[in-house]
């Protein structure tokens, strides 16, 4: 594994302690982030949301950043809002539903 993938690698590990504040899902979980880059210090990380209404956007992308930004290699977080692909449940991760199943949400 090279340098950037071990850094990206731990960067989505950190991502799965950012939930999103309506169910306590992480955003990894949910599928909300669509890719992740980084770059000498820079994290460039392209989000979806469930839907372009939702009122947690900019609670996430401030949760997101903040994560990101405590880990050493993390100098500056870029989010890019991206619709497409557009998020489906489809793109819930399998441990996810299971946590949303606990909660008796159907997923």
């Amino acid at each position: 594994m090279t340098a950037t993938q071990t850094v990206e690698a731990r960067l989505w590990l950190a991502l799965k302690e950012v939930e999103d504040p309506e169910i306590p899902i992480s955003v990894v979980g949910m599928g909300l982030i669509v890719a992740l880059a980084w770059d000498d210090g820079v994290v460039d990380v392209q989000l979806t949301f469930t839907a372009m209404g939702c009122p947690a956007m900019d609670f996430i992308q401030d949760d997101i950043r903040e994560r990101l930004l405590q880990e050493p290699d993390v100098d500056e977080v870029r989010i890019e809002i991206v619709w497409d692909p557009v998020w489906t449940r489809k793109m819930i991760r399998e441990e996810a539903r299971e946590t949303m199943r606990g909660l008796g949400i159907v997923a």
